[in-house]
């Protein structure tokens, strides 16, 4: 089985390569020439454990390949994954410009029959809309090819991509015949081994069940005791596809008054960080240093979309505040955000002057640092604590001022 999928983001690259893992051949597709050199070369655009092996090997052995000519692609593939971006739009609701120029691209190219499957999160009737674009180009070029679509959102989380992929909780497919199913259901074959579970749905609701996977995953991220106290939730999907699925409630008429909730409960959270890190300090952070570990929205991951630490510096630099800051992956993309962003080759160097040290992004490297070392590079001992990382106790008994949250 041939398949295609458009796109090489973070979604399209890892469904790619571990397609390709399970011996299928797969043509990733991508439109910016420089990415698709990139990865022809080994070297990848993003950073996702073990991707890079698994790309390699892939790569290596023939089944995966990139291109940007997404009409040859189309051609000689029986499935087509769409997996660009869906960004979201100024009132919340989800921009499917991408979806709309891959659906009639496809259209444009469609010589027989295919599945076009949508990867990407989309709202709900987005896949009655692919099938009408690519009915449009079909109908510009006087065909009536016949083909199928469907929906099979994914469930990855950033950092362990490739595992979620391999040993998923479950996998859905929303289909409208039986033909697409099957084949679906046979690239799927591989994980029956694992007895993953197999769900298998109508299109809309196949749509729906990413948005409500996400919406009641940022419910339970709002609460402390779910994945830890922090500074709010960020990422590619969480803060999008609250928005989105907000819009969409209220676009049907009744708003989702749970989720707007969560919205609000994680804009204000940032902000309750930032009055945590003025007040560790006195009360005033003009021409004051704070030193951050971590930038990213979560670890293992260089992933800055929406990270709870660009909203916390905005605020921490407008209050007159110079940031120092360390990242294992994600200190460049941060430093083209904040040109004046100081960047640090690790927490030592970060803390050097500084007047408070913030537990940003609760990587590895930082869950045990030398606090007496600490102690003698800052200007003045005092740790802002956003993930809990540290006992209080122990860092007090160091001779730190310590705050944390939610305890």
């Amino acid at each position: 089985m041939n398949v295609c999928v458009i796109g090489s983001g973070y979604v399209g690259l890892v469904t790619g390569a571990c397609f390709a893992e399970f011996g299928v051949q797969v043509v990733c597709v991508d439109k910016d020439a420089d990415k698709v050199e990139m990865l022809r070369q080994g070297q990848m655009p993003i950073y996702e454990p073990g991707l890079e092996d698994l790309v390699a090997r892939n790569v290596r052995e023939g089944r995966l390949s990139f291109t940007t000519d997404t009409a040859e692609a189309v051609r000689t593939s029986l499935v087509v994954f769409i997996a660009v971006p869906t960004p979201a739009a100024p009132d919340g609701s989800t921009d499917l410009r991408f979806i709309e120029a891959v659906s009639r691209e496809i259209g444009v190219n469609l010589d027989g029959y295919k599945v076009i499957i949508t990867k990407s999160t989309v709202p709900v009737g987005t896949s009655e809309k692919v099938r009408g674009w690519i009915e449009e180009e079909l109908a510009n070029r006087n065909e009536s090819t016949r083909f199928s679509v469907g929906s099979n959102p994914e469930f990855l989380r950033e950092g362990a991509a490739i595992g979620d992929f391999m040993r998923p909780d479950r996998i859905v497919i929303g289909t409208e015949d039986e033909q697409s199913t099957a084949i679906i259901q046979d690239l799927y074959r591989p994980l029956y081994l694992n007895e993953t579970p197999v769900v298998i749905t109508n299109v809309p609701t196949a749509e729906l069940t990413k948005y409500a996977a996400n919406a009641f995953l940022a419910t339970k991220i709002s609460f402390p005791k779910f994945l830890h106290a922090g500074p709010g939730y960020g990422g590619s999907c969480f803060p999008k596809d609250t928005l989105s699925v907000a819009h969409f409630a209220r676009s049907a008429g009744d708003g989702f008054e749970i989720v707007e909730a969560v919205i609000r409960v994680n804009e204000r959270q940032r902000l309750r960080m930032v009055e945590k890190i003025v007040d560790a300090v006195g009360g005033d952070l003009q021409g004051k240093t704070v030193a951050m570990l971590g930038l990213s929205f979560k670890p293992e991951t260089d992933d800055m979309r929406d990270a709870p630490s660009i909203a916390i510096i905005e605020g921490l630099v407008e209050r007159g505040a110079t940031v120092r800051a360390c990242d294992p992956r994600a200190l460049e993309e941060a430093s083209q955000l904040f040109p004046d962003l100081v960047p640090c080759g690790d927490a030592y160097q970060a803390a050097e002057g500084a007047d408070v040290l913030v537990v940003m992004t609760e990587w590895n490297q930082y869950r045990m640092l030398d606090l007496d070392r600490l102690k003698s590079l800052l200007a003045q001992p005092s740790i802002v604590d956003l993930r809990n990382v540290y006992s209080p106790a122990s860092v007090i008994a160091a001779g730190f001022s310590y705050r944390s949250v939610g305890r």
